[in-house]
Formats: structure tokens, C-alpha cells, sequence
């Protein structure tokens, strides 16, 4: 029976400490990837706590698989610092000149598009205006019978018990009255 050696020694932990930052450098290539998706799409608070997880969930598939590929199956301390560093080694320089660029790019793609796109305003803005009339009249017509169905729902504003002429009891006698 052979017993795998769990004892490594100080190349190879120096080796696997610059593979582990080599992959947090990789990792924050994919970071940017989904910061390049929220300049394209502008997204709500939920979608970005979801594109959060997404990417902590690919993070940890990516520590597991570097566990069992690189330092044989177990899990290190400084392979998380590894990873940490070159994660923010990488968005300190190449991410935050990546993310620049692409904002820049960005714009003036925006800029090329609206020079592209301004003179058919001219013909847009009407034909949107007789569109917007033609829809909200047929969606007038779809909504007026449910107005005037005889299903009424409480408003509670309109109740009768809330009016204060009802509060006078007219049909009962005071008993202050009879004495």
C-alpha cells in the first residue's frame, strides 16, 4: 500500500504560489468580463448580486479543480493569498486600463451611433407619435367595458360607514329623547 505524501517542498510551494496568482490574474480577466456586461446592459441592484454569485460560484469551481490539478487534492491558505493577489495585482493595472478603454470605446461608439441615428428622428418622431395614438386607443377600447362591468370592487375611501352624514343614526332613537 502506497501513501500519497501530502509534504511539499519549498520550490514546489513557491510554484504553486505563482500558479495560484497566475489564476487569480485569469479570474480577474473574467471579472472584467462581466463588468464589460454592465457597461453594455445596464442592470438592477439583483442582477448584479446575481452576476456576484455567478462569479464567487465559478470561483470556487476554479480553486477546486486548481486544488486537485495542482496541489494534489489539498487545500492551501496561500493558494487563496495567491489567488487574492492576482486578482488585485491585475484590476490595480491591467483591469482598471481595460475598463478605461472599454468606457471610452463605449462612448464613442454612443456618439457614432447618435451622429448615424439623429436624422431619422425626423422620421421616427412622427411615426411614433400616430403609433403611440393607434395603440392607446386600442387599449382604450380593451379597458372601457371593464370599467363599466357592474363587478365593483371596495374602495375603501367610498364605503358608507366612512361618511361622516351617516354617523347621525337616523333611523334609531336616542334614548335621551323618550325620557
Amino acid at each position: 500500500m502506497r501513501v500519497t505524501e501530502n509534504f511539499l517542498s519549498v520550490s514546489e510551494e513557491l510554484r504553486l504560489f505563482g500558479i495560484s496568482c497566475l489564476v487569480g490574474a485569469a479570474l480577474g480577466i473574467v471579472f472584467d468580463l462581466f463588468r464589460a456586461l454592465r457597461l453594455l446592459i445596464p442592470h438592477n441592484s439583483f442582477l448584479t448580486a446575481l452576476e456576484d454569485i455567478a462569479f464567487l460560484g465559478l470561483y470556487a469551481l476554479v480553486f477546486s479543480v486548481f486544488s486537485a490539478v495542482f496541489a494534489g487534492g489539498s487545500t492551501r491558505l496561500y493558494c487563496v493569498i495567491g489567488n487574492l493577489l492576482g486578482f488585485a495585482v491585475y484590476m490595480a493595472s491591467v483591469g482598471s486600463v481595460v475598463m478605461g478603454t472599454l468606457r471610452r470605446l463605449l462612448a464613442l461608439i454612443g456618439a457614432v451611433l447618435g451622429f448615424i441615428v439623429r436624422p431619422l428622428r425626423a422620421f421616427y418622431t412622427p411615426l411614433r407619435a400616430k403609433l403611440k395614438f393607434i395603440f392607446v386607443g386600442f387599449f382604450q377600447i380593451i379597458v372601457k367595458p371593464f370599467k363599466k362591468s357592474k363587478i365593483v370592487l371596495l374602495n375603501r375611501r367610498l364605503l358608507m360607514y366612512n361618511k361622516m352624514e351617516n354617523k347621525k343614526r337616523k333611523n334609531v332613537k336616542s334614548v335621551v329623547e323618550k325620557k
